[in-house]
């Protein structure tokens, strides 16, 4: 176990508890947002982070990401419990909701404050994307207020943002990455993180569309010094004009398929062929697609893009 200044026993043993659960075994997981019904492209990699979980003989991890409680639809947990059901994805180990676990991301900020690597940060979105960097398409902090070195402002101030002062590695690749948002609800990148390490994920399948965030969360696993999970990225399922599937519409959804008499065999069997891990028109269920790929594993881990993180 790593001996890390000022980061709590606690969390120490946390972090140590989920190394020990990553060597014996595979740990996979889907992470859903419960902002609208899940579109196909993320039943695909629901479908395809289970398999890779089946395949390996390990555990499948089903998190709910509930922390940007704005964005939050009443109904959508069941929602998503029961379409994942529905198709057979099922889970090993009672459902994490990060809103529950929003004083262990809390604990995590507070031992990385300690250790005199965070600072406050009062740019706006406008001032970011007006200074920042882009890099590979993605948009850097210039490290504008890392520069004023200003102190955290009093508690009757209106709050600042959090980041995390990068290592050198990274100030390139993505910039001082934020950890708690000027709101006070705790980044994506920083809950990610910490839960990944926690609950022992060996390996995080997700849509290809995220593989911009990796450097973001690399970094904080590296100021946490902690071994990142490893990543796979599924491409994205596009509607048939050709645009990245949406929550917003409805046809883009199992409801609709549901409705047009669809049944979990011919859902499994479309969402497969589109990867063409079977012909067209297959119908089979998800037992049967898991004794297919069995036979040929590499047929499965060749549909990965940028497959090593």
């Amino acid at each position: 176990m790593n001996d890390l200044p000022d980061i709590p026993e606690n969390l120490l043993q946390a972090f140590f508890r989920g190394e020990q659960l990553r060597k014996q075994s595979y740990i996979g997981r889907f992470a859903p947002t419960p902002s609208g019904d899940l579109h196909l492209g993320n039943l695909r990699t629901a479908l395809i982070a289970w398999l890779r979980a089946r395949i390996s003989s390990g555990k499948f991890i089903l998190r709910i990401d509930d922390l940007d409680t704005p964005r939050n639809r009443a109904g959508a947990v069941e929602k998503i419990k029961n379409d994942l059901l529905w198709l057979g994805l099922d889970w090993d180990e009672p459902i994490y909701f990060q809103s529950k676990r929003n004083h262990i991301y809390q604990e995590v900020i507070n031992a990385l404050s300690n250790r005199k690597v965070t600072y406050p940060c009062t740019c706006n979105r406008k001032r970011v994307r007006q200074e920042g960097l882009n890099s590979n398409g993605s948009l850097i902090y210039s490290g504008r207020c890392r520069k004023l070195n200003k102190p955290f402002p009093a508690q009757n101030s209106k709050s600042p943002s959090i980041r995390l002062k990068v290592g050198l590695d990274f100030s390139n690749l993505c910039g001082d990455v934020i950890l708690r948002r000027a709101d006070g609800i705790v980044s994506y990148h920083l809950a990610t993180v910490v839960d990944e390490l926690m609950l022992g994920v060996t390996e995080v399948v997700r849509g290809e569309d995220l593989i911009g965030e990796m450097s973001a969360q690399l970094a904080i696993f590296d100021a946490l010094e902690q071994k990142p999970a490893s990543y796979l990225y599924v491409p994205i399922l596009l509607n048939q004009f050709g645009r990245k599937l949406s929550k917003r519409n409805r046809d883009d959804s199992l409801s609709f398929y549901q409705s047009q008499g669809l049944g979990p065999p011919q859902v499994i069997g479309k969402l497969a062929a589109s990867l063409n891990l079977v012909n067209t028109n297959s119908e089979m269920n998800t037992m049967e697609l898991l004794t297919e790929l069995k036979n040929n594993k590499t047929k499965l881990f060749n549909i990965f893009i940028n497959a090593r993180g």
